[in-house]
């Protein structure tokens, strides 16, 4: 079963068991998905949807972290339920450990930090999906410095 499939299946679950939060959530990722596909023209892969997925949970951590500064715990409450529908499609993530040897592996051949975009461009095809980038990217910076 295809990860459209997965969600679409999902959708009608939630519909069913009139779980309004997980509908809604659900929902506004289908959305995302088709605006992609009418705006390019493409039949979406697992690989892109895993990419809008992973925007969309970066989207509400980064709401989170404003919502926290502002005191607003109702919100960074909703903002953290939308983050666990959308974390099911999500393969499993990579541990610290795990990231960090992907990132010993990819600089072998780096002949310092001017080569961060192409240690980094290796890296994200690998990873994406399974790491934050973020902590990737520092990493292969302290990798690259040191």
């Amino acid at each position: 079963m295809s990860l459209k499939e997965q969600i679409t299946a999902d959708m009608k679950a939630a519909m069913r068991a009139k779980e309004m939060k997980r509908l809604g959530t659900i929902r506004m990722l289908t959305a995302a998905m088709k605006q992609k596909e009418v705006d390019e023209r493409i039949e979406l892969d697992d690989a892109q949807i895993l990419a809008i997925i992973e925007k969309m949970i970066k989207q509400r951590r980064d709401s989170i972290a404003q919502f926290t500064a502002g005191n607003r715990p109702d919100l960074v409450e909703s903002e953290q339920a939308e983050i666990d529908v959308l974390s099911v499609y999500m393969p499993e993530q990579l541990s610290e450990a795990e990231i960090a040897a992907e990132v010993a592996e990819a600089v072998k051949g780096a002949a310092g930090p001017k080569d961060m975009g192409k240690v980094m461009g290796a890296l994200k095809g690998k990873l994406a999906g399974r790491a934050d980038m973020g902590v990737v990217s520092k990493l292969v910076k302290q990798a690259l410095m040191g």
